[in-house]
Protein backbone atom coordinates (compact mmCIF):
# COMPACT_ATOMS: atom_id res chain seq x y z
CA UNK A 1 0.00 0.00 0.00
CA UNK A 2 1.80 3.32 -1.01
CA UNK A 3 1.43 6.73 1.49
CA UNK A 4 -0.31 8.72 -1.53
CA UNK A 5 -3.80 10.18 -0.48
CA UNK A 6 -6.22 9.88 -3.51
CA UNK A 7 -7.41 13.48 -4.64
CA UNK A 8 -11.19 12.12 -5.20
CA UNK A 9 -11.42 11.66 -1.30
CA UNK A 10 -10.07 15.45 -0.65
CA UNK A 11 -12.04 18.22 0.28
CA UNK A 12 -10.44 20.83 -2.41
CA UNK A 13 -11.44 18.36 -5.28
CA UNK A 14 -14.83 19.90 -6.46
CA UNK A 15 -16.40 19.79 -10.03
CA UNK A 16 -15.82 22.56 -12.15
CA UNK A 17 -18.96 23.59 -14.05
CA UNK A 18 -17.18 25.55 -16.80
CA UNK A 19 -14.92 23.32 -17.55
CA UNK A 20 -17.13 20.14 -16.99
CA UNK A 21 -14.50 18.16 -14.65
CA UNK A 22 -12.91 17.62 -11.61
CA UNK A 23 -9.97 20.08 -10.29
CA UNK A 24 -8.38 20.90 -7.35
CA UNK A 25 -9.44 23.97 -5.43
CA UNK A 26 -5.48 24.29 -4.28
CA UNK A 27 -2.75 25.78 -6.37
CA UNK A 28 0.67 24.20 -5.92
CA UNK A 29 3.33 26.26 -6.19
CA UNK A 30 6.30 24.88 -8.70
CA UNK A 31 7.82 23.06 -6.15
CA UNK A 32 5.29 21.27 -5.12
CA UNK A 33 3.53 20.57 -8.54
CA UNK A 34 6.89 18.71 -9.96
CA UNK A 35 6.55 16.78 -6.25
CA UNK A 36 2.64 15.44 -7.03
CA UNK A 37 3.79 14.69 -10.99
CA UNK A 38 7.21 12.95 -10.27
CA UNK A 39 6.85 11.22 -6.89
CA UNK A 40 4.30 8.50 -6.75
CA UNK A 41 4.70 8.68 -2.64
CA UNK A 42 4.14 12.59 -2.71
CA UNK A 43 1.33 13.25 0.37
CA UNK A 44 -0.06 16.24 -0.50
CA UNK A 45 0.07 19.11 2.09
CA UNK A 46 -3.54 20.50 1.63
CA UNK A 47 -5.23 17.09 1.50
CA UNK A 48 -8.10 17.28 3.77
CA UNK A 49 -10.68 14.39 4.05
CA UNK A 50 -14.01 15.22 2.42
CA UNK A 51 -16.00 13.12 5.27
CA UNK A 52 -19.43 14.19 5.01
CA UNK A 53 -20.78 13.22 8.23
CA UNK A 54 -17.99 14.70 10.26
CA UNK A 55 -20.42 17.51 11.10
CA UNK A 56 -23.18 14.88 12.35
CA UNK A 57 -20.76 12.95 14.50
CA UNK A 58 -19.94 16.37 16.46
CA UNK A 59 -23.96 17.51 17.39
CA UNK A 60 -24.12 14.04 19.35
Amino acid sequence: MTNTTPCELCVNYVYDDEDECYACLVNLDEDEYIAFVSNPNYRCPYFRLDDEYSIVRKQN
